[in-house]
């Protein structure tokens, strides 16, 4: 199955060629569809190049998703699907309120499933960093949210009066030297030390079983030089979203 994967975030869009099991052709761009419309089917056009059988999205931008909508079928000339806790997911859900999971989410955890099994953990590090459980059933019982990366740093300068907004990776001193590197040995050491507690804390009910997996952009940035046994998969949530296509897709 050929297919293009959108992954419709707060801060960036990932598009990525689903075939055959595999993801190729990633591309991100920053902003959503409102802002950037031409180069969203600009991109569209260039990772299909050919004839595609459909386009799979997870959403957590509801409003952009009836310009996304029309965009595919401008560009590629098919319907889009929309992965919803009503998806073919390939797991149950042991969760009072499914419809308030977000579709990222559930795109890594049918991705982490098909690859790796349960019981399992994904941490996602996007806008927000996102930790996503699957018992051994397999079904999805919880997570944890905590603010991501980009927001970290956006919100120290945006209400400080001297602190730089850093853009982060690269290597880390041990001390910090001057404010920029302070903040960014704070983000990478900071964020490894709430990925080790939560994990942690999270693989309890698990007796330390469960695998661990680690996606989004900052994921190895962050887990570089860490002790954590977490495998790293940076096409992981576009892969859950061909998966869950090719279990019968969505809306």
């Amino acid at each position: 199955m050929r297919l293009v994967c959108v992954d419709v975030g707060n801060t960036s869009t990932t598009l990525g060629l689903y075939e055959n099991g595999e993801v190729s052709r990633i591309a991100r761009i920053d902003g959503g569809i409102r802002a950037n419309p031409e180069a969203c089917a600009d991109l569209l056009r260039l990772i299909a190049s050919e004839a595609v059988e459909g386009v799979s999205i997870a959403s957590v931008v509801p409003q952009d998703n009836a310009r996304w909508r029309a965009t595919v079928r401008e560009t590629l000339g098919c319907h889009p699907r929309f992965v919803t806790h009503e998806s073919p997911l390939g797991f149950a859900l042991d969760y009072p309120h499914p419809g308030r999971i977000g579709a990222d989410r559930l795109a890594d955890a049918a991705g982490g499933l098909a690859r790796y099994g349960a019981p399992l953990i994904v941490v996602d590090f996007g806008t927000a960093l996102n930790f996503e459980v699957l018992d051994a059933r397999p079904a999805y019982v919880g997570g944890v949210l905590t603010p991501g990366l980009p927001l970290m740093t956006r919100y120290l300068h945006e209400k400080t009066a001297l602190l730089p907004e850093v853009e982060l990776g690269g290597e880390v001193p041990d001390i910090g030297k001057s404010t920029e590197q302070a903040i960014a040995l704070g983000a990478q050491v900071g964020y490894r030390g709430i990925v080790r507690e939560l994990v942690a804390h999270l693989q309890r009910p698990f007796e330390g079983k469960a695998k661990v997996v680690a996606t989004g952009g900052y994921a190895g940035w962050v887990l570089e030089g860490s002790t954590l046994e977490v495998t790293l998969d940076p096409t992981l949530t576009l892969f859950g979203l061909g998966v869950i296509f090719e279990n019968g897709g969505a809306d």
